[in-house]
């Protein structure tokens, strides 16, 4: 029998002859494919008696229809997916000519000025010391502090500097005036998110990122003009006037404000010209820079509380891309005035890293993000777009902002404290920061007037990666949090039952952790966690009831150098609306080192059981030998509560002991997590060097000769601590599950940790079912007697899903059952193959 892919009615041979199908027949064959596209036998012989215009059609024939019709669907999606991975290609294969071509003038201009410096150090003899020293220093001084004569602010001096700032930001865009370096950690190509650079011996801090996004490049313009929508720590941003220029653009006067991202410095705002352009090519341009000794035009006088910023000439080049989409280049450049804080903090403010973490490759995900969201199904399946859902995140974030500054023109105040300085307390009053709680009361009356309590504090970490510290933070809230405190805030939002949707990543420790989203790079995770059992209703106070969190936890990459790592909750409601109110609480663990740590995903691996038990019990990672070097990082914790106002005394003496305790507890994780404290613990053993897993690997290598007759692992013959060594580093993902009517993981190596994007601590709680789709799951249950009868399948390449919700593609999958030395069935193993991250 022939078959071809190429055309809808095409003839299909049947005993030497061609049959083909009527355009009629060809209608109904394509809506019961749209239907179920990989009937069965059964199913095709039921289509045929339902659909009489298909009776003369043999079920043969119909197979084979549906068999070219799934051919040419695949490959029609991969055509397509070729034609975008083409024009993605082709653009940043201009982009990165372009950066070639701005290198070479860099490395011209570094030629020239080396040779110049030659021949003048050449020719100018060595002058003899002065004993006054004093013209050297006056000369120093007056390089780098000139004095400038006031600009003229009026209109028509705006415009002359409007376009002296767009003439500076071309020039650090795609000129030579900054010396870019390239980002640590980050690796330009069409898979990255984009260039990205960082400025070097330059004034202040400095940021450049080139990328494509798949948007038109006025909207591109839009969403980056609007700073507070994607700039997390940009509290404000206030228009206080506009200018159109004879050219079209427009220039704006802008007064912004930027959170502290810690207890310990002030905020900065900034005083800002924004000008907007179209060049001569058709680029779009949005540009930007500090207005500073200006006169005759207006001004803004320092505000309280915060320190004012400069920003050096920055913003944003936006090219309209061939075949739809944009080119941007953003260039973030700032003297943040790190003077101003303590000395502790400054390299928060001297590290360009930083600066291109926390503001320019936010911006570029935010495009990208939008993007993404553009091309998908406008609802996720918790019944929500993602614009709410990115709305929420931004609800949490900022919410915790504004606890943790504190601003009195947000209605915060601080009170007194009880003699020690470790936690501030913060009372407010808004009826705004109250809306929508549901206060009540053993008494049954609802509270005459109520308030929100804040505390926080600062702490200062040594030699614990945020990332690794942040992961324990999430999986392990039963080490730190008191379910009585989680109760009493629960007790603020209304109770009733909750719809729970959507797949479930995991129980912790009494946690339950639901997906809701997560950013295109994964940076980001929105859930929501369920703690089984913690509060009480208020109908029946003995019936336990589940306590429901909004979470946004971020900087999970240890990778991610200069990355600040984020764990921010808020007890919701049982409506769970989006306008529902929010007091966000959680951590923020800042970097203050740029050192890049190379520490393995794995470091909590058994730490919940080293915090129980002690260290005689803890078995470490093969990697927690490794010096990582010293890494000095700055948490910052906030919590709020609501309460009524009679309470106030109770509720901060109860919330400053809550978060010394939670001090205490962060502080001996911190500990264990140490590297230097897990080498130096006695006793500790490494999992490839237990008995239990080197037996395990034993009968994972039988087992998969036995079945498939060739070797799993290439033998070197040093026996089966080699072998389990072996296995852990294969570059497939090699995990085993049990055996029970919902089959959990057991093992997994370091590859299909990576892959599941999981501890193997944690890894126990995954259900195999959990990170299939439906059609991977109907796929394996049709394999599944295949499995205990021949003792292996293989399966075709699919889609998976991580223990983050995030997809993996893999090409192809072996799953064999493992037999033990009695020849029973202990477990089966999957091998997924050529797996990666969508």
């Amino acid at each position: 029998m022939a078959m071809s892919c190429k055309d809808g009615k095409q003839p299909i041979m049947d005993n030497g002859k061609y049959v083909r199908y009527t355009p009629e027949q060809v209608e109904a064959l394509e809506r019961l494919y749209h239907d179920c596209p990989k009937p069965s036998s059964i199913r095709r012989q039921q289509l045929i008696r339902e659909c009489p215009i298909l009776s003369n059609i043999e079920p043969k024939q119909i197979k084979v229809w549906f068999q070219n019709r799934r051919c040419r669907e695949k490959q029609r999606k991969e055509a397509s997916r070729l034609q975008a991975v083409n024009r993605k290609l082709t653009a940043m294969n201009k982009l990165l000519m372009e950066e070639n071509d701005r290198l070479q003038k860099q490395v011209s201009q570094l030629v020239y000025e080396n040779g110049y410096f030659r021949q003048h150090t050449h020719n100018t003899p060595l002058a003899t010391k002065d004993t006054s020293c004093e013209s050297v220093v006056t000369s120093g001084q007056h390089h780098l502090t000139p004095q400038h004569p006031p600009r003229d602010a009026s209109p028509a001096g705006l415009l002359s500097i409007a376009e002296e700032t767009l003439t500076e930001f071309l020039s650090k865009a795609t000129g030579t005036a900054v010396e870019w370096v390239q980002m640590p950690g980050m690796k330009p190509g069409p898979d990255s998110s984009g260039i990205v650079a960082i400025s070097h011996g330059c004034t202040g801090v400095g940021a450049r990122a080139c990328g494509l996004v798949g948007l038109e490049p006025t909207r591109v313009a839009e969403i980056l003009k609007d700073r507070p929508s994607w700039f997390r720590d940009c509290r404000a941003v206030d228009v206080l006037n506009v200018l159109p220029t004879a050219n079209g653009g427009t220039i704006e006067l802008l007064y912004m404000q930027l959170y502290a991202p810690t207890t310990l410095a002030p905020g900065r705002d900034f005083w800002l010209l924004r000008y907007t352009s179209v060049l001569e090519d058709g680029s779009l341009v949005v540009c930007e820079r500090s207005l500073k000794n200006t006169q005759n035009g207006p001004s803004m006088p320092p505000v309280q509380h915060f320190v004012r910023a400069e920003m050096l000439p920055s913003g944003y080049l936006v090219r309209p891309c061939e075949g739809g989409g944009s080119i941007i280049h953003i260039v973030d450049h700032m003297d943040l005035e790190p003077w101003s804080v303590p000395e502790v903090l400054r390299p928060l403010y001297e590290s360009s890293t930083v600066l291109a973490q926390k503001t320019t490759m936010v911006a570029l995900r935010q495009l990208r993000q939008i993007a993404q969201e553009a091309s998908q199904s406008n609802v996720t399946n918790w019944g929500r777009r993602p614009a709410a859902l990115r709305a929420l995140s931004q609800r949490l974030s900022r919410g915790f902002n504004e606890a943790l500054n504190g601003f009195s023109d947000e209605g915060w105040s601080m009170i007194g404290n009880d003699g020690m300085d470790d936690v501030t307390i913060l009372v407010n009053s808004s009826p705004d920061k109250l809306m929508g709680s549901n206060l009540s009361f053993t008494n049954g009356f609802p509270a005459v007037s109520s308030a929100v309590l804040c505390a926080k504090a600062s702490m200062l970490l040594q030699n614990v990666p945020p990332a690794i510290l942040l992961r324990f933070l999430r999986e392990h809230r039963s080490e730190w949090a008191d379910n009585n405190i989680d109760a009493y805030a629960a007790a603020a939002v209304k109770v009733g039952p909750f719809s729970l949707q959507g797949s479930r990543v995991g129980s912790f420790g009494g946690q339950v952790i639901l997906p809701l989203a997560h950013t295109i790079e994964h940076e980001e995770f929105l859930e929501v966690i369920k703690l089984e059992g913690v509060g009480h209703s208020p109908e029946d106070p003995i019936m336990p009831r589940d306590v429901f969190l909004l979470q946004l936890c971020c900087g999970m990459d240890e990778n991610a150098v200069g990355a600040c790592a984020e764990l921010i909750f808020a007890p919701i409601d049982a409506t769970f609306a989006d306008d529902a109110p929010l007091l966000p609480s959680g951590f923020r663990i800042i970097p203050l080192d740029s050192g890049k740590e190379a520490s393995s995903p794995n470091r909590t691996l058994d730490l919940a059981a080293a915090l129980e038990v002690g260290p005689a019990g803890n078995r470490a990672s093969s990697d927690h030998s490794a010096n990582s070097g010293c890494t000095r990082s700055v948490m910052t914790i906030a919590f709020e509560f609501a309460f009524e106002s009679h309470m106030q005394e109770h509720v901060a003496s109860m919330t400053r002991q809550y978060i010394r305790s939670i001090i205490s507890s962060v502080q001996r994780v911190a500990l264990a997590l140490s590297p230097s404290h897990l080498g130096s613990q006695a006793g500790l053993r490494s999992p490839l060097g237990t008995p239990e897993a080197q037996t395990l690997a034993r009968w994972i290598c039988q087992s998969y000769r036995s079945y498939l007759g060739v070797e799993l692992l290439k033998s070197n013959g040093e026996g089966s601590e080699s072998s389990l060594k072996t296995l852990w580093h294969h570059s497939d993902a090699i995990m085993c599950c049990s055996m029970k009517v919902l089959p959990v993981f057991t093992f997994a190596n370091q590859a299909g940790l990576d892959m599941l994007e999981t501890t193997l601590v944690a890894l126990q709680d995954i259900t195999l079912e959990k990170i299939f789709d439906d059609h991977g799951r109907k796929t394996l249950c049709s394999e599944f007697p295949q499995i205990m009868q021949q003792g292996f399948t293989c399966l075709q390449g699919g889609i998976c899903l991580s223990s983050m919700g995030r997809p993996v593609s893999y090409e192809r999958a072996v799953a064999w059952k493992v037999l033990n030395e009695e020849e029973n069935a202990h477990c089966i193993c999957f091998m997924f193959i050529n797996w990666s991250f969508v």
